[in-house]
């Protein structure tokens, strides 16, 4: 009889089982993981998509905040300009024209400066008048006066000075921050010396503030306030003639004119010396007639000698005798 071997077959089937049963639950956790990675990578993928919706919502025309911030113009500075302007108005009456003007310039918030008035031989007035009106009220005032009556001259004049109140405004804070910062010195200041030269730069520099401020009140003033100058006159203005080529005519009265010019200075230089020269003949007069006669008379001169004696004089040519005529010699 053949005897039988064990039969082994059941631990193989048993470990193949085992190592299934290993796999499946190796699988059912990484299906797991991959399953709740996949989970947040939607949900991380889903908030980048959000945020770019609502960052597309706050860019649009109708969104709020962030975006309608960041589509605005940016702010540009004030300017600052001084304007000015000088008109001159041909009028019936003056003094109504000027009561006129001056109830626009108030009624505009502005005020009425100097004022000068004048006449002519024929009795007719001239005044000018300088009106100080709010750079807002400026065009309107000077439509409103050019109206007046016939316009005959008009000049306007603007001058931009923002670059000058920036630059005094920023000046300003900085000498108020150097004052401040000396006055914190001479608190903490203990030496007379100190004491006394910090009190020399504190007056040095609130002086040098004080100037600055009446500069700013100053550009203040000139760029609220437009400057019109107003000339009101019943008569036109005269306006100078050309000057055209002088001709023959023209020389004539010219050369005339030079001298007769040079006839008038003679005459004045003439008249300006003629004091003088008689008084110097009066007293070349006085020296001929009174005071020379008067004087001692020089005695002549000695005749030269010699060691051998007196010289000799040249003695007088003797004088030719005059011819004689035919009847005188029969």
């Amino acid at each position: 009889m053949r005897t039988r071997r064990p039969a082994r077959r059941p631990a193989p089937a048993l470990a193949a089982l085992l190592l299934a049963a290993a796999l499946a639950l190796a699988g059912c956790s990484g299906a797991g993981e991959d399953s709740a990675g996949s989970t947040a990578a939607d949900h991380g993928a889903a908030a980048p998509q959000s945020d770019e919706k609502a960052g597309a919502n706050e860019a649009a025309p109708g969104g709020a905040g962030s975006g309608a911030r960041a589509t605005a113009p940016p702010q540009l500075p004030t300017s600052h300009i001084i304007r000015t302007a000088a008109l001159t108005v041909q009028v019936k009456d003056v003094p109504k024209a000027l009561e006129e003007a001056r109830t626009g310039t108030e009624n505009a918030g502005g005020y009425v400066g100097n004022e000068t008035t004048t006449r002519d031989e024929e009795g007719r007035e001239r005044t000018r008048v300088v009106l100080r009106v709010p750079v807002e009220k400026y065009d309107a005032v000077l439509t409103e006066l050019e109206g007046a009556g016939k316009l005959l001259d008009r000049s306007a004049k603007a001058e931009d000075v923002t670059d000058q109140v920036v630059d005094v405004e920023s000046r300003i804070k900085s000498q108020r921050a150097s004052v401040a910062r000396i006055r914190e010195l001479m608190d903490r200041a203990t030496k007379l010396g100190d004491v006394v030269t910090l009190e020399g730069q504190l007056s040095t520099r609130q002086a040098d503030l004080e100037a600055l401020l009446a500069r700013q009140e100053s550009l203040k003033d000139r760029t609220s306030l437009a400057t019109i100058t107003l000339s009101l006159s019943e008569t036109p203005v005269k306006k100078e003639a050309k000057d055209d080529d002088p001709g023959f005519v023209d020389a004539l009265a010219g050369g005339w004119n030079a001298f007769v010019t040079m006839l008038r200075w003679l005459a004045v230089a003439l008249g300006a010396v003629l004091p003088f020269a008689a008084v110097a003949a009066l007293l070349a007069l006085l020296w001929l007639r009174v005071v020379r006669p008067r004087l001692p008379r020089r005695p002549r001169p000695a005749p030269a000698t010699s060691a051998l004696g007196p010289l000799p004089t040249a003695r007088p040519a003797p004088q030719s005798a005059p011819a004689r005529t035919p009847d005188e010699q029969d």
